[in-house]
């Protein structure tokens, strides 16, 4: 109820500055103006058209409270597409916890203001029930491999069967010849391209990287949750990558995954899931830094009830 109700108040300050899909006419004349597409037929017919003309589609999916990280992704693909589309969808089937769900940002009035001063062509807006007409629960299960089950997947156990869920479905939909994804989910960019060779499709995927604030923080839609006096905490998580990544080769893998858990704990951080060295393409576990091995380092905490994720690679 929160959501829809935030939703609606969120709409009424943004129609005016937005196309959708049946309006004659444009609102601003000689302006670009994004179209936005509520139904997956009309948005498949609009794609449709426009590849029998040749055109190249970028897609960039969102689950909204958009920051300068997803805008980088909107203009990276309006560099090599020619129609770049957005989504915007709250995805219920990768929460396992509710409560995250009913906490996640809307600013969807915000959201549309940005997409559109950024060139973005095709906003993608979709209820729930245009995802899913047939319930949440899926038939299909992802064989994702030894992936699913470590980190994230070890702390969000189902996570990435709802992330998969979301993505293979909205491929579909847009048939993108691009899709763009940001570093900072660094293990779904991997989970995501594990599912395009799965249900093989022709798209390439495009990771760029993690926008961060002055201080180091990961730019994230969870940020908005923080207070000024968290954020400031927060920037501890990119504090400790940084060291990680200076002594890799100084002191043993352990000890540098002990060392950046207890400055998180002794610095004002609620919880830690896991600071972990992984390789850098299976994110197994790295034991030894002599291995020369392409390495990355990620971690996992909570400020507060927040929990936030991050990662850098170290080597490689």
């Amino acid at each position: 109820m929160f959501y829809s109700l935030t939703l609606k108040k969120e709409w009424a300050k943004v129609r005016k500055f937005i196309r959708i899909n049946g309006d004659k006419g444009s609102r601003q004349a000689n302006h670009h103006q994004m179209i936005l597409f509520k139904e997956a037929a009309t948005l498949k017919k609009y794609i449709g058209k426009n590849k029998e003309s040749g055109k190249k589609i970028g897609f960039v999916p969102t689950m909204g409270a958009l920051h300068q990280g997803h805008l980088s992704l909107v203009e990276s693909s309006k560099g090599k597409s020619d129609i770049t589309i957005c989504s915007i969808f709250v995805n219920p089937t990768q929460f396992n916890d509710p409560k995250d769900f009913e906490k996640y940002p809307v600013t969807i009035g915000n959201d549309i203001l940005l997409l559109e001063s950024n060139g973005c062509d095709v906003l993608f807006f979709p209820a729930v029930h245009e995802i899913y007409p047939a319930g949440t629960s899926s038939p299909i299960h992802y064989n994702l491999g030894s992936i699913e089950n470590l980190l994230e997947g070890k702390y969000r156990p189902g996570h990435f069967q709802g992330v998969c869920q979301v993505v293979h479905k909205l491929l579909d939909i847009v048939t993108p010849d691009f899709l763009f994804m940001g570093q900072k989910d660094y293990q779904q960019v991997i989970v995501v391209k594990r599912l395009v060779e799965l249900i093989q499709r022709p798209v390439q995927v495009i990771t760029a990287s993690t926008f961060r604030e002055t201080t180091g923080l990961a730019m994230s839609s969870r940020n908005l949750r923080l207070s000024e006096e968290q954020k400031q905490l927060a920037a501890g998580i990119y504090k400790m990558l940084d060291y990680i990544k200076n002594n890799y080769t100084a002191f043993p893998v352990p000890d540098l995954e002990k060392h950046a858990a207890n400055y998180l704990i002794t610095h004002g951080f609620a919880k830690v899931d896991y600071v972990a060295i992984a390789n850098a393409e299976t994110l197994q576990p790295v034991t030894d830094s002599r291995n020369n091995e392409a390495a990355v380092a990620l971690i996992a905490a909570f400020v507060g009830d927040i929990r936030l994720i991050d990662n850098m690679i170290i080597a490689g």
